[in-house]
This record gives C-alpha cells, structure tokens and sequence, in this order.
C-alpha cells in the first residue's frame, strides 16, 4: 500500500490505499521514535468506535482496560493492520475506515492510542531470550525443522556495529560451526520462506559469557540480526523414515555427535543424540537384528546425552538419560557411574554411595568408583558432623531460651509481689484464703 501526507485542522493525515479502497488516518498526538508495529508483534492501544451519527458503539477506555491483538494476523479489521502499521508509541490517531474495510459496508470511526509493541519470544520458557520481529512476511506455512539445510542472508549487529554479514548453506542445528549463535539456529525454526526477521538476542541465546573473539564480542553482549530465510529443504521427519533409514541416520548422527564431543561441542552433540532417540525410542516390529541395533544406538545416545549434559552441568538432565539407559540395561556401568556423579553434584551423597557402591559389586575394578566412593563417603561424615553440631547448637539455643523465660519469670512474679505488698494487696490475699 502507498501513504500520502497532508494537513488538515493542523493534524497529519494519512491517506492509505490498498486496491480500490482508501483508510484516513489522522494522526492527533505524535508518537516517539522511530519504529512502527511490524508482523507479529504483540501490539498494546486504547480506543473508542463511533458510527458516522456520533454514536459510541465500543470503548476500552469505558472498560479500563487495553486491548492487545497480535499486529498483521487478522486479528483485527483490515483498516486497523493497515493504519496502526504507521503509528508509533504514544501516538494518538483517529482511523477513517471506509466501506471496503468494514464489513458490511459501514464507515466507522476509530480513536487509537499505541502504547505498546513488542515482537515473538521464541523461547521455550518464554524468559525473553529471543525476541523475533517480522520485517517482510514469507510464504507459505512450512518451516524449517531440525537438520534441514537452509539457505540464508544473516546480518549481525552488536549495538550500533555490523559484525557479521555474509551468506550461508548450512544444517539447522549446525549453525555454531559457522559463527553462529544458538538463538539464531532456534529462530529459524520459526520462518517461513522469503520471510525477513530482526532477530534480539540475549547474552544466553548469543555469544554467552566467552563472548565471541573473532567479531570483538565481549562477554554477556545482547546481539540483533537481520535474517532472510531465502530457501530451505526439510530433513526427513520420524515418521517419513523407514527402519532401514533411521538405523543408518542414527549411526551417522552417533558419530557426528562423538566428532562435537571430541572437540568440546556439547551442545552441538546432545542435538544429534537426541536425534537418535526420537527417531528409534518408539520404534516396533523391529527383526531381533534390528531390534539389537536399535537398542544399542538408543542406549548409547542416553549415556552420551547424559555425558554432555554432566559436562554443561545440567544434572537433572544427566539423571533422567541415566535412567533412560539403565531401563534399557540395568547393571551398565557408565549409567550407574554417572547418575552417581550427578547425585554427588546435587549434594545426594547418600544415593550417590549406593550408585558407586553397585558399580564395584559389579565392576571391581573401576578405580574412579572408589575414588567416588571414598569422596561419598566423606561429604556424608561431614554432614552428619555439620547436622550434629547444628542439632547440639539448637538445643543449647532452647536450653538458653528457657532458662531466660524463667528468669525473666521469676523477676516478674517477683516485681508482682512487691507492688502488692506495697498496695496492701497481699494482707488481702491472706485474710481471703484463710476464710
């Protein structure tokens, strides 16, 4: 659509056209800055609806309370995506909406106040960690899935610097081998063909606190990029597969997770552990061949996953991969060793003990076991040191507190006494009770 400015009563005036048809937005109060709601953004106002006679027909202000719409899903009338696109933040408008905007075929007038706009958080705990701005929609409703090979135009800017520019093929889920930050291999999973985002990132989701030394970033930097998604081809999902495929593709994704292990990508490597339990965890009517290979690649990914996570010291994480595998083989010896190793992170001596102790019942001679064990057990003489002194102290505390109560008991009854006495209350007291 085109925008054409003009003056009327000393307000701006936008006329904007799209087709045939025409919405007047006359803008009353000026906003701030410089951006405008783009697609997606979660868009805060206030208004006020009148018919052509004057009638009031609607009001959040009569309600007091906002009205917030995600901006460019049609959400809300035609005239409305187009005209609150050019507002900016406080900026008050009166919204002409002509016929072909208003179905059926009524003109409304509406007074808008824009108080707020803020793009997609594409995290999956929604801590704003990654903040996606739609600047041009793409086509279409596919979007790129794990290990699809995407090709992309891919901006970075730290502050007001452009580090990054350049154009890329790569895997989704690869992309820390090409420079790129965790955030932006996520954000991808969310676009559509020909689509451009602005991508905020924080410290977490970009560089983290190592910063990044080849572009001059320093530690805990929040980033901003500009990404065009300019074409994509899916992988393969689960159920596209057959089992033939998925044992292969589990192999290829063990030892492309082994290679980032090795060179200290964790990260990296528990994205392609995970590929192998999704793709074979469900998995039935195997032949007792594949069955066997199944659960080998299925057990190993567990162990591995659960490495990679002690090393990101994600315990809980290693916990329930331990698990995970020790269903699958109840006496493995990595599995017991490690669930130990992420008991004893969390300070669980007493089921970290039991986990080293059946690793040597079974494994003699693992001598990190003992070691495990002999560490097991002098956290666990220590606590029962500390719990005991605690346990001495509070009593002596009680005790204290006690004695204090009867003193200060005793001095009461004692003050009592003598103000009576000085009253005559006591002779009183005496005359009644040998009555």
């Amino acid at each position: 659509f085109l925008m054409h400015a003009s003056t009327a009563n000393s307000w701006e005036t936008f006329i904007v056209e799209s087709g045939s048809g025409t919405t007047r937005n006359i803008i009353k109060k000026e906003g701030i800055g410089t951006e405008s709601p783009m697609i997606g953004d979660k868009v805060t106002v206030h208004y006020t609806g009148w018919l052509l006679d004057g009638t009031k027909f609607d009001s959040s202000r009569d309600r007091k309370e906002k009205f917030s719409f995600d901006f460019g899903k049609g959400e809300v009338i035609k005239a409305w995506d187009i005209a609150v696109g050019t507002m900016k933040i406080g900026e008050l408008c009166q919204i002409i909406c002509k016929p072909e905007y208003i179905p059926p075929n009524a003109t409304l007038i509406f007074e808008v106040e824009l108080f707020e706009f803020k793009g997609k958080d594409l995290t999956d705990d929604e801590d704003g960690g990654i903040i996606r701005r739609i600047r041009k929609k793409g086509e279409g409703y596919s979007k790129p899935n794990e290990g699809a090979l995407v090709e992309i135009e891919v901006e970075g800017w730290h502050g007001d610097r452009v580090f990054d520019k350049r154009e890329l093929r790569f895997e989704v889920g690869e992309g820390e081998n090409y420079d790129l930050p965790p955030g932006v291999d996520k954000a991808l999973q969310k676009m559509e063909k020909l689509e451009e985002s602005v991508v905020y990132l924080k410290p977490s989701y970009g560089f983290g606190s190592a910063g990044k030394q080849k572009f001059h970033i320093p530690p805990d930097a929040e980033l901003q990029y500009e990404i065009k998604l300019k074409s994509f081809e899916k992988a393969k999902e689960s159920w596209e597969m057959n089992t033939d495929e998925k044992l292969e593709q589990g192999t290829i994704a063990k030892e492309k997770g082994t290679q980032y292990f090795k060179e200290g990508k964790y990260k990296q490597a528990t994205l392609q552990y995970k590929k192998i339990v999704s793709w074979l965890e469900h998995e039935t009517g195997l032949s007792e061949v594949e069955e066997a290979k199944a659960k080998s690649l299925r057990l190993a990914a567990h162990l591995n996953l659960a490495m990679c996570h002690l090393k990101l010291k994600e315990y809980s994480q290693v916990l329930e991969n331990c698990s995970k595998a020790l269903e699958l083989d109840s006496n493995n010896e990595k599995g017991l060793f490690r669930r130990g190793e992420a008991r004893l992170a969390v300070n669980d001596f007493e089921l970290a003990r039991a986990d080293f102790q059946k690793v040597l019942q079974l494994y003699p001679s693992n001598k990190a076991a003992k070691t495990q064990l002999i560490i097991c057990q002098q956290k666990i003489r220590e606590q029962h040191e500390r719990e005991k002194k605690m346990y001495a102290n509070m009593f002596q505390r009680l005790a204290d507190k006690e004695t204090k109560l009867e003193a200060e008991t005793v001095r009461k009854e004692e003050t009592e006494m003598k103000d009576e006495k000085q009253n005559g209350v006591e002779e009183k007291a005496e005359v009644d009770i040998e009555a």
